[in-house]
């Protein structure tokens, strides 16, 4: 029963992970908000929790890995989901002008250059938020909703070892 439950809480992990890259690309499809460098970074560890969560779920139901290993799949997908959540924060620094971004996608040099290599593509910045809700960018409100998912995840986690 414990290993049910853990299986499945990697599997709800991996699809909120899912949602919020679905989220992320929505913006950038549907309200033409190109990413910038540091955007990409915080889809990395979504993309990875995402295939941790739901495809360690789709595996252990096909027979192809353990029960047991709904454990180490459950915190392994949390874990990545609260290292999104951490460039998140750094991101939103960034976009503060709290701490120095990178040098690929902020500073005056990259602005007036016109970037590496392409010089046809759109300048994205990383410091500058294209969109903000109630004063938090987008890379806020993926920090805010990686960590709650990561905690939540870690909270069940804990909760469903304690009870079997």
């Amino acid at each position: 029963m414990k290993n049910a439950r853990l299986i499945f809480i990697a599997q709800l992990i991996g699809t909120a992970a899912l949602l919020l890259i679905l989220g992320a690309l929505g913006f950038e499809y549907l309200d033409r908000l190109p990413p910038c460098e540091l955007c990409m970074w915080q889809r990395y560890p979504h993309a990875a929790a995402a295939v941790i969560g739901i495809g360690g779920f789709l595996l252990v139901r096909a027979g192809l890995l353990p029960k047991r290993a709904g454990l180490g799949l459950a915190v392994l997908a949390a874990s990545f989901v609260a290292i999104s959540g951490a460039i998140g924060v750094y991101h939103a620094g960034v976009e503060w002008h709290w701490w120095p971004g990178p040098n690929s996608c902020t500073g005056a040099a990259f602005r007036s250059s016109g970037g590496p290599l392409d010089l046809n593509a759109p300048i994205v910045m990383c410091d500058h938020a294209a969109w903000r809700l109630f004063g938090l960018s987008l890379a806020g409100y993926n920090a805010l909703l990686s960590f709650g998912i990561a905690g939540a995840g870690l909270y069940f986690i804990a909760r469903a070892r304690r009870n079997s």
